[in-house]
């Protein structure tokens, strides 16, 4: 380089800087590495949280092994995410909105959806997803990407009429590498949205681990083309998440606009149940990331403090089998929807072009009945 080229490299202004902050309070053996926020201090706020976790793995093992016996359909499971689902459930408020994409069941248990209803929607019955609690969280979206500019229409219609709520949309990190994700943080960014975007990084899209989706050092950093903050969070310090969680949606619900969270976690299973991880992923790298995952570390964290012991654990853990297994027997014992259903829920008002078939399918099982 001359030395007229490297003086024009030095007149150079600087005209922007950023950076990506990463939180955790307590480590893989549960010890505290920060000053505490304060929801670590109290028991009676942390107990409850800790038992939703036990009870989104307990649910994750037993549909597991509903569908290995045919008794549900392909199952996406949420094993050693459970950290970031619950802290999401726990700060959200009544009137906000949770956008998911299809492994958030510790948050939906927050909000009120039923495991029934879950095992339902995974047995193939759209019923499960018309849920008795939350009326205006969407349902469970398996295209990729594809809620996300929804949660930015859900936000844009918050923000119009003046209402002090929130939008939470969440997504794997191979959704960060779509289209869709781009446009709903630019709209969000450019229009000030109350939206929280929560990119649950499990380190694989299906079988493409990070490294080889994307060439940022962080995801957290994709926020700021569009205009507001990123960071990234321990996705497995469940104390962690649930600070920084809080933060981002008070800062959307005063005004102060939309926050993307990367939470670093690792997916301990399979995709889903139709996926072999084995394929493309070592058992080392499995092995250890087990020695991280959320529900141990906050386990060790809680007993460490005094708040639990083993006994109240196995008591649990029999509490949390009993629930999952009434929610199961509940799902068996459903009724099975009827064919011409298929129809009802593909839009509010049925074209007239879709009307015939229905009543043709509709005697065809009438005539099936009486025959």
């Amino acid at each position: 380089m001359s030395r007229g080229q490297r003086n024009a490299e030095d007149n150079r202004e600087l005209v922007a800087s950023f950076d990506i902050r990463f939180t955790r309070y307590i480590d893989h053996d549960g010890n505290a590495v920060a000053a505490l926020p304060e929801i670590a201090k109290d028991p009676d706020a942390l107990l409850p949280l800790y038992r939703a976790m036990v009870l989104n793995r307990t649910f994750d093992k037993q549909a597991i092994a509903l569908q290995r016996t045919g008794k549900l359909g392909t199952y996406a499971s949420s094993l050693g995410q459970e950290a970031v689902f619950v802290a999401v459930g726990a700060v959200m408020k009544k009137q906000d909105v949770l956008v998911p994409y299809y492994r958030e069941y510790g948050a939906q248990f927050l909000r009120g959806v039923t495991m029934t209803e879950l095992l339902l929607y995974w047995g193939g019955d759209e019923r499960g997803m018309d849920y008795a609690g939350p009326r205006e969280d969407l349902p469970i979206c398996v295209p990729i990407a594809s809620q996300i500019p929804q949660a930015a229409g859900v936000a844009l219609a918050m923000k119009y009429r003046r209402q002090p709520r929130v939008a939470v949309t969440m997504f794997g990190d191979g959704a960060t590498s779509k289209g869709d994700f781009y446009e709903a943080a630019n709209a969000a960014g450019a229009w000030d949205l109350p939206l929280v975007f929560v990119v649950n990084n499990n380190q694989w899209a299906i079988s493409v681990p990070l490294h080889e989706q994307t060439h940022c050092q962080t995801l957290a950093q994709k926020a700021i083309a569009a205009g507001f903050p990123g960071e990234q969070v321990d996705g497995n310090d469940l104390i962690a998440v649930f600070d920084r969680f809080s933060a981002a949606t008070e800062r959307a619900r005063t005004g102060g606009g939309p926050t993307l969270i990367e939470a670093i976690t690792y997916r301990l299973s399979d995709h889903t149940t139709a996926d072999d991880a084995t394929r493309y992923r070592s058992a080392e790298e499995l092995r250890t990331n087990w020695e991280h995952e959320p529900i141990k570390r906050l386990r060790q964290y809680l007993i460490s403090a005094g708040y639990w012991d083993q006994q109240r654990d196995e008591e649990l853990q029999k509490t949390c089998e009993l629930e999952v297994e009434q929610a199961t027997q509940a799902y068996l014992d459903a009724p099975p929807p009827e064919p011409e259903s298929m129809f009802d829920y593909l839009y509010a008002n049925l074209p007239g072009a879709l009307q015939p078939q229905r009543e043709h399918l509709s005697k065809k099982v009438t005539e099936a009945c009486q025959s």
